[in-house]
């Protein structure tokens, strides 16, 4: 299967390196290409396991928010409280709708009092962050700045990323950042990335001195076996990192995602999902993100299998992969509340048939 190319699916500012490198598959996210395959997935993780890739993920679109309302904007998108983030942090924010539905899942950088980065998963969530911002009459400017995320990930990330930045990179601690030169541009890097295995992501201003990043990355990782990557699909399933669009969507508030942790509805005075949000917190979610191991030679989870209990749909798996570490099928589903404790037995419908499943205690991380 190939994919059409045209204005509308936007190559990166790395795509000239991704293409050096032999990428195999891309999908498309935020209307930009995203690599998926290099060698092969099973080779792609052990490799990410072991040692460091870099990965193109400027499909990470950046949302910015500057301006005197810049901080009550961010609030009204989010139920987490965001008073006590300090610029220099990075927030983990599920972002919602007036009825608590989540609209995306990003990480929110705060630059300054009065600026932000929103560093987006795929969704449109710029129409809807301008909408709030013209409906309500902020004193706010809301823009796409030209912004590319290149992640390092790994065990070895941390002396990849000293090579190139210096070695004040390695005090940075986990969801904060700092500002490093390379080669006269100051540059965010963050630690921060969609894996289980370490690592940065840098904000890359300017598509100009992407590639020379890239490339200097490159050629200062060569005994570290520096390789190109992605995120990866085996990998993210084991660590329980969700998909915006795969294992949730707008039909999901946070709290049935697993993600009641982020949410400090009681004191997120300002988002406009509030009010249906403290009804959920108070009578709590009716389904939820479950690990769920599988049984069986699985095809592709290219969609959403339901989970049965006989003849009752009682869930449904959304991500699907072999672990080869773990030595099953790990999934993550999403379970009604009778059905989601450990070690319950369900069945799980696919389009090679029907699989023996059981909810997991805990990911595998």
């Amino acid at each position: 299967m190939l994919i059409s190319p045209s204005r509308r699916l936007r190559r990166t500012a790395f795509s000239d390196g991704v293409e050096a490198a032999g990428v195999k598959a891309y999908t498309s996210y935020n209307h930009m290409l995203l690599p998926t395959v290099f060698r092969s997935l099973t080779e792609d993780y052990r490799h990410l396991k072991d040692a460091v890739q870099l990965w193109d993920v400027a499909c990470e679109r950046q949302i910015e928010v500057r301006g005197p309302d810049a901080s009550r904007l961010m609030q009204m998108l989010t139920p987490r409280d965001l008073r006590k983030m300090q610029p220099g942090m990075c927030y983990y924010v599920p972002m919602v709708d007036e009825t608590g539905g989540m609209l995306n899942d990003p990480v929110a950088v705060k630059l300054a009092e009065d600026r932000y980065w929103i560093s987006i998963a795929d969704s449109d969530l710029l129409f809807w962050v301008k909408g709030l911002a013209y409906g309500f009459r902020l004193d706010v400017l809301v823009d796409e700045p030209d912004v590319s995320p290149l992640a390092i990930q790994g065990p070895k990330a941390d002396e990849l990323a000293a090579r190139i930045f210096g070695q004040g990179v390695r005090d940075i601690k986990f969801f904060r950042f700092g500002r490093f030169e390379f080669q006269g541009w100051q540059m965010v890097v963050a630690r921060s990335g969609y894996s289980r295995q370490g690592g940065f992501e840098v904000y890359v201003e300017g598509s100009d001195i992407a590639m020379p990043l890239w490339n200097a990355l490159m050629e200062a990782g060569r005994d570290l076996d520096v390789r190109a990557g992605c995120p990866n699909a085996i990998e993210r399933v084991e660590g329980g990192l969700l998909s915006y669009g795969n294992d949730m969507t707008r039909d999901n508030t946070p709290h049935e995602a697993g993600l009641g942790r982020f949410c400090s509805t009681q004191t997120a005075i300002g988002c406009v999902g509030r009010d249906a949000l403290l009804r959920v917190a108070k009578e709590g979610p009716v389904k939820e993100i479950r690990a769920v191991r599988i049984e069986g030679d699985l095809p592709p989870c290219d969609r959403a299998w339901p989970l049965m209990d006989g003849q009752h749909q009682v869930g449904a798996v959304t991500s699907a992969a072999w672990s080869p570490d773990f030595e099953t099928n790990v999934a993550i589903g999403m379970v009604r509340m009778t059905h989601w404790d450990p070690a319950t037995d369900l069945d799980v419908v696919t389009q090679a048939g029907v699989f023996p499943a059981i909810v997991n205690e805990t990911f595998w991380i």
